[in-house]
């Protein structure tokens, strides 16, 4: 295994600390237990929103912490839910009397500690909404999973949940947004490569030099199949149409079209596959709205990338131009 880490046990904590020291005029990080929150938290008066998952995925969830998009994001270790009690102390800290929402990428662990740390502040008169992301249409499930994944339209959805949040729409209002873009989001993604788990030291799975997988999770769970290597166009041909065909999106539509790369993929495939993508939507008469184009959501240094669509009204657009400033994400401002 070649890292650039210090101890496999020591990785965590010490990004963190980087975090703190690169962002510490966006963010505001505590140790004890793990959270990273924006540094003007709380927000008297604001809907809060918090995520949370296994570290591993950056700049997905902390890189999305600040104004405009999270109040608070809860880092697991590598490939580990967090726990509720990290989950109990972000949601304490960040609310500011509104009510606090809590988005769930649908992985089995995520759901049931973020239910437990939903019931404690509950107890404590802290009003409460869970939002369940379960966007990929590659698996009915997984091995982390009841139901389908929890991927890409993640971040689509904190970007605009946070907007919302930001205009000062009430508790109830935020979390339906939320859902309405979950809703309207769908997610497919594909492996060149596996990626290694520092505390494991060796490859979660192993591809041939002339394998892909497709349908591949953000842990690395099997997909729906594992193939020969094909081109960049047939590629984006196989995968946009799974994620097309499955709400499905239809002539007439405005989208946004987001390309990820998982981590080892550089941004010159990830034009080849965007400009693919875009030939294919151009021959579906669905119009790309808006876009995003980079490592987003990453599966530590796997090569490979994932294709999310998310149907645009014209209030998913404004709240997506609206300003966002974070460490991983930021206009207008």
């Amino acid at each position: 295994m070649k890292k650039l880490i210090n101890r496999p046990e020591d990785v965590v904590r010490e990004a963190l600390q980087g975090i703190e020291q690169a962002h510490a005029d966006l963010v505001r990080v505590s140790f004890d237990p793990n959270y990273i929150v924006r540094a003007d938290a709380p927000v008297q008066g604001k809907t809060a929103l918090i995520s949370g998952g296994g570290s591993g995925h950056e700049p997905m969830h902390g890189g999305f912490v600040g104004a405009g998009m999270l109040d608070a994001a809860c880092p697991g270790e590598v490939f580990t839910s967090p726990t509720p009690d990290q989950m109990e102390a972000a949601t304490k800290a960040v609310n500011g009397g509104a009510g606090v929402v809590h988005i769930v990428k649908n992985y089995t662990g995520d759901v049931m500690n973020f239910e437990m740390a939903a019931e404690l502040c509950r107890s404590e008169g802290i009003e409460v909404e869970a939002v369940l992301v379960d966007d990929d249409v590659a698996v009915q499930d997984s091995l982390y999973t009841a139901g389908r994944r929890g991927v890409g339209t993640t971040v689509l959805l904190e970007k605009i949940g946070g907007a919302a949040a930001e205009e000062g729409r009430p508790l109830k209002e935020v979390a339906d947004v939320c859902r309405e873009v979950n809703a309207n989001g769908r997610t497919m993604g594909m492996a060149l490569t596996s990626c290694t788990v520092p505390a494991a030291g060796k490859p979660t799975f192993e591809l041939g030099e002339d394998e892909m997988e497709i349908g591949i999770g953000i842990h690395g769970e099997p997909g729906r199949e594992r193939m020969k290597l094909k081109t960049a166009s047939e590629i984006v041909d196989l995968m946009a149409t799974a994620v097309v065909d499955d709400i499905p999106f239809s002539a007439g539509d405005n989208v946004l079209a987001f390309v990820n790369g998982m981590g080892g993929t550089p941004l010159i495939e990830l034009y080849v596959l965007y400009n693919e993508l875009a030939r294919f939507l151009k021959g579906r008469n669905i119009t790309i709205a808006r876009n995003l184009i980079g490592s987003y959501i990453t599966s530590l240094e796997m090569a490979g990338f994932s294709i999310t669509l998310l149907k645009m009204s014209d209030d998913f657009i404004r709240l997506w131009d609206a300003p966002v400033k974070t460490p991983g994400l930021r206009w207008g401002v």
